[in-house]
């Protein structure tokens, strides 16, 4: 009975130094490639959970940071729209929040255009994925532009306040995830080149 335990015992702790093994070359990987971005940390911090999926795929990589972006927004979304739904908003607020959540719709549908975009990358070549990867790097420019623009109509002194300083760190989050998205696949464009 003591050898059959041991036995078992020696045989989980193998599978788990393999499975551990196998994750660690992974995460290497994402930690280098998130090196390069503007958010390092953040980008490390978002992607490691998906290290299985991504494995060593500089597609993958891209495809899983463009993701990562969209559940960002539709929870930037989800926020805006609770909020502006608040009963205590200044009418400026409210068109404010109205403005923004514009603005993360269009970036919501240019992440998710360039999330099946990016699939087609996989299955092409040559000047077909030039044509391909420029419209996906275009469209997360565009998304990240729409996050940044949604702040403009929270300018000057009379907006300054809690509902200011909320949405600011709603729009920073997933700024700073699309930031890195972009990055990640401006980088497998240069691979695939």
């Amino acid at each position: 009975m003591e050898t059959k335990t041991l036995i078992l015992i020696a045989v989980f702790c193998l599978a788990g130094t393999t499975a551990f093994a196998a994750v660690k070359p992974t995460s290497n990987y994402i930690k280098s490639s998130c090196a390069t971005v503007t958010y390092p940390a953040l980008c490390e911090q978002s992607l490691t959970p998906f290290a299985k999926t991504i494995k060593r795929s500089p597609s993958q990589l891209a495809r899983t940071a463009l993701a990562v972006s969209f559940k960002q927004s539709q929870s930037t979304q989800a926020y805006l729209n609770k909020l502006k739904r608040f009963k205590g908003l200044k009418p400026r607020e409210r068109s404010a929040i109205g403005d923004c959540l514009e603005e993360v719709s269009d970036s919501l549908d240019r992440v998710s255009k360039s999330i099946n975009e990016l699939k087609t990358c996989d299955r092409v070549k040559g000047q077909e994925f030039t044509w391909h990867m420029s419209n996906v790097q275009t469209w997360v420019s565009s998304a990240l532009t729409d996050e940044n623009t949604c702040m403009d109509g929270f300018g000057g002194r009379a907006m300054e306040g809690r509902i200011k300083t909320s949405v600011r760190a709603q729009i920073t989050s997933v700024a700073h995830v699309t930031s890195n998205a972009l990055a990640l696949v401006n980088s497998f464009a240069q691979k695939k080149h």
